[in-house]
């Protein structure tokens, strides 16, 4: 999962990407719909919605003529892990450190 971060990251950089994802974290819409909330248009949001869906948090389902998008929780949980995980190392890093530096000084 690691290996995938920077992608994920990579789309996260982007404002309108991340505006999108966490409006679909309070419940699925269309492009249309969230074209509508943004002030962005409905064909740049399809491509937003895109690049979110290729690193996996977002999935699509059509509903006769519309096709609705919600964000994925689980790929999220995922990151946050991954970046806990991260956080951790570098926290008994840095404590190793301290505690080296305190008893030498």
């Amino acid at each position: 999962m690691i290996e995938s971060l920077p992608k994920v990251f990579s789309a996260l950089a982007d404002d309108t990407r991340w505006r999108i994802l966490a409006r679909l974290g309070e419940g699925p819409a269309s492009a249309s719909a969230l074209a509508r909330e943004l002030p962005v248009s409905r064909q740049a949001i399809v491509k937003h919605l895109d690049v979110l869906r290729a690193v996996g948090l977002v999935e699509s389902q059509e509903r006769g003529r519309e096709v609705v998008y919600r964000a994925v929780g689980g790929r999220l949980s995922d990151v946050a892990r991954d970046l806990e995980r991260i956080g951790s190392v570098w926290e008994q890093r840095l404590s190793r450190i301290k505690h080296m530096a305190e008893r030498d000084g």
